[in-house]
């Protein structure tokens, strides 16, 4: 049984949407980044410069206060756990934000939290054109997001397939998010779930 499925990619593809709804499918334990609960968020967007260790530094101890909870002993105890990121995708933003003595230092931080961090069971890998990603994080209008740029979404989508084009995992279901719809499309929705719940293995979707 699948216990830890983690649904990712840059932001605006739909990684929060598809995890609620899996996890109400699945009547799993539902695991989210809190983004408007990291005060340097907006700082960051509006100055990348000034911003970047703070906003990286403080998600970095978010993410490892959450997976605190998904500790092996914490997984057999409950059915599915549904979240809408994994640990090691965390020194992609700051790969690509930090100068690199902040990185050095951050680097060394996220070694020492990551070691015990659960891996998933499968992740999602949802992906989509940038044109796609700016229009849609316009559409969900949060205040922090608005100054971002088309260049800089971008550069986050470039980091994240250069991440999953060689990600050494057994199971990753990459989805074309732009071409299935995955919210008003029922049977778009049904093949991410045969594919979650199918063999081990790299998946396409569409095929």
């Amino acid at each position: 049984m699948k216990r830890y499925i983690a649904v990712e990619g840059p932001i605006g593809v739909g990684k929060t949407t598809l995890t609620r709804r899996l996890a109400a499918d699945l009547q799993a334990n539902l695991l989210l980044e809190a983004p408007d609960d990291n005060p340097f968020l907006k700082g960051f967007y509006d100055d990348p410069h000034r911003y970047a260790f703070q906003v990286q530094l403080c998600f970095l101890l978010q993410r490892a206060g959450q997976i605190d909870g998904l500790r092996q002993s914490d997984l057999f105890a409950q059915p599915v756990t549904v979240a809408d990121f994994f640990f090691d995708k965390d020194p992609l933003f700051a790969q690509m934000t930090l100068a690199a003595s902040d990185y050095r230092l951050y680097r060394e931080l996220f070694n020492r939290l990551a070691w015990a961090a659960p891996a998933p069971d499968v992740i999602v890998y949802l992906h989509a054109s940038t044109d796609v990603l700016v229009q849609r994080v316009r559409q969900r209008g949060r205040d922090s997001e608005q100054s971002l740029e088309a260049a800089y979404l971008d550069q986050v989508a470039a980091r994240y397939r250069a991440l999953f084009a060689d990600y050494a995992h057994p199971h990753v279901v990459v989805v074309d998010a732009e071409a299935l719809d995955l919210v008003g499309d029922s049977v778009a929705y049904q093949a991410v779930r045969d594919a979650i719940d199918g063999p081990p293995g790299r998946w396409h979707l569409p095929g």
